[in-house]
């Protein structure tokens, strides 16, 4: 049986877990990370020595990145709905999925998430914070504009590019920060809450992060 370790409010972990609720693949999911801890754990370190979330365990083949977990599920247990056939047929999937990990991930899990609701109020850099929301206003303008021609990224069916880009929306909508109009990715947000796998795995409470770096 598949295995992924891992905690479920860990934003890395919430974009497996996504997918392998999607492929509906029996798992065990391990905790670990935070307040489980098991990243220094001499069996853990053999798997990752990284020492990081998330690591899957496939039957023997294991896996850490969570970029690299997700085209691994995809290409295994997928099919073409997921992974398709030709490198020419993956290649936007693969820039959207680059994308958001370089650039939408450091601007608002880092700039925003991280620099104004992790971070302690008298330690925050404002200046650093109203930085990454407009860069966050540029980056949900640009999907907006792309999801205006197609209901998913990849066209008229969820697939690989949706994982990490939507994981950020639950977050992104729930905080209480200016966010500029963007009615289509307001209704591609919504067509995901429609998801079992999205609610189940994504839309988990975060408030125990409230102004706390070490988690």
């Amino acid at each position: 049986m598949l295995k992924v370790w891992g905690r479920r409010s860990s934003f890395n972990v919430q974009k497996v877990l996504w997918l392998v609720g999607e492929l509906d693949l029996p798992h065990e999911h391990i905790p670990a990370s935070g307040d489980f801890g098991g990243l220094d754990d001499p069996g853990f370190l053999a798997m990752n020595p990284h020492g990081r979330i998330p690591v899957i365990d496939d039957g023997g083949t294991i896996v850490w990145e969570s970029h690299a977990i997700l085209r691994y599920l995809a290409a295994q247990h997928g099919g073409l709905a997921w992974w398709p056939k030709t490198p020419a047929d993956r290649v936007a999937t693969d820039g959207w999925m680059d994308w958001a990990q370089s650039t939408l991930q450091h601007d608002f899990l880092t700039g925003v998430f991280w620099g104004w609701y992790r971070t302690p109020e008298t330690q925050r850099d404002l200046t650093a914070v109203r930085t990454a929301l407009a860069a966050c206003a540029r980056h949900f303008t640009l999907l907006d504009e792309v999801l205006a021609r197609r209901p998913f990224l990849g066209g008229a069916a969820p697939g690989l590019a949706d994982i990490p880009l939507g994981t950020h929306l639950y977050r992104y909508f729930a905080l209480e920060i200016d966010r500029a109009p963007t009615p289509h990715v307001e209704a591609w947000y919504t067509r995901l809450r429609e998801r079992p796998a999205y609610r189940q795995h994504v839309m988990i409470p975060f408030a125990e992060m409230k102004g706390r770096l070490a988690y």
